[in-house]
């Protein structure tokens, strides 16, 4: 089966509409300052999600309490809550109190000036977050197990499905970039590195700050081709014309969306008997590029992460396996260790 975060059913709009005037009005304006200090609109539908729940608790068992007037004992109730009754995990839980935390801070650096917030604290942060726990199975793919999967896509014509899998394994990207390509990204004249990889003609929009970051992505051009090949072949084949590399199917001038994306990982789940996740190909191509011995600082500049450090967090490969690549089978260093991408 397919890893599922839980969804728990606990906001609607007929409970949302019983919920303290005031405390639903504060909520609408701490994410209109979110709009105009240009968060992204994934950002501050999450946060409205997650105050939703807050507000729905405050509501059903803690008196209806003006948020300003919500104490510790009541976050401490709330938390225990979440943890014991909602079955929330505890990532989830810093998630929700973060959401809280920021919309405090709102009241406290914007509405400090008004008489109802003048003596506010922000208190939420003083209650002990559970401890982190993995709650999930990650999944950690061998190239055996992908090359399987390309195989038995490519076989039964779902050349879509195929280019898009191995543009994730050849790049690296979060499923929302991946939706983000172009047909022009792959290009003869978009080769770099000695026509290792491809760079995208313009940077493409990521996962950042306010409205994120504008990169230029990468993709290993070998590996990938022959899967771009045969997607551009039935396209053109179908008359299928986009500049998006992987167009809507209803609305072909539109880039395919995430939640076919997330359709596809539960068929891809069914597949391979795995539990599928586009984040987890992040991990293996960070992990290939780490086997093929790319310094971090390299692996750094392909993904466009602005501290190596984060190299550390998606390889999966063990200490001693790394340092093995440095040596030979009779102890010795090895001075050809080190490789470009051209050797990929």
């Amino acid at each position: 089966m397919p890893r599922k975060t839980r969804q728990n059913d606990i906001t609607s709009p007929e409970l949302l509409e019983k919920v303290n005037p005031d405390n639903r009005r504060l909520k609408q304006d701490f994410l209109s300052y979110l709009r105009s200090i240009q968060r992204s609109p994934k950002t501050i539908a999450g946060y409205s999600n997650d105050l939703d729940i807050m507000l729905t608790w405050n509501y059903l068992h803690n008196n209806d309490k003006d948020f300003a007037k919500i104490s510790k004992r009541d976050w401490a109730a709330f938390q225990n809550w979440l943890i014991n009754e909602n079955g929330n995990s505890p990532a989830r839980v810093r998630r929700l109190k973060a959401a809280v935390s920021s919309m405090s801070n709102f009241i406290c650096n914007i509405l400090d000036d008004e008489e109802k917030f003048k003596d506010f604290r922000s208190t939420i942060r003083k209650i002990e977050s559970p401890a982190l726990q993995q709650v999930r199975k990650k999944t950690v793919w061998t190239d055996e197990a992908l090359d399987a999967l390309l195989t038995e896509l490519t076989e039964k014509g779902q050349y879509k499905k195929a280019c898009m899998l191995a543009l994730a394994m050849c790049s690296g990207r979060r499923k929302a970039e991946l939706c983000r390509f172009r047909v022009d990204d792959f290009k003869a004249e978009n080769l770099v590195c000695g026509g290792a990889l491809y760079k995208t003609s313009e940077p493409i929009q990521t996962k950042g700050f306010g409205l994120g970051k504008y990169i230029y992505c990468y993709t290993l051009a070998k590996k990938f081709k022959p899967y771009l090949d045969r997607w551009m072949a039935y396209r053109a084949e179908h008359g299928i014309e986009s500049e998006w590399l992987f167009p809507s199917e209803e609305e072909p001038d539109r880039q395919i969306s995430e939640s076919t994306l997330n359709s596809w990982a539960v068929t891809f789940s069914r597949m391979t008997g795995d539990d599928f996740y586009w984040h987890s190909l992040r991990h293996h191509f960070t992990t290939s590029l780490a086997k093929a011995g790319l310094p971090d600082g390299v692996i750094q500049k392909i993904v466009g992460w602005e501290s190596a450090d984060m190299v550390g967090v998606y390889k999966d490969i063990s200490a001693e396996e790394q340092i093995a690549q440095y040596f030979s089978e009779d102890g010795e260093i090895r001075t050809d260790a080190r490789k470009s991408v051209t050797d990929l």
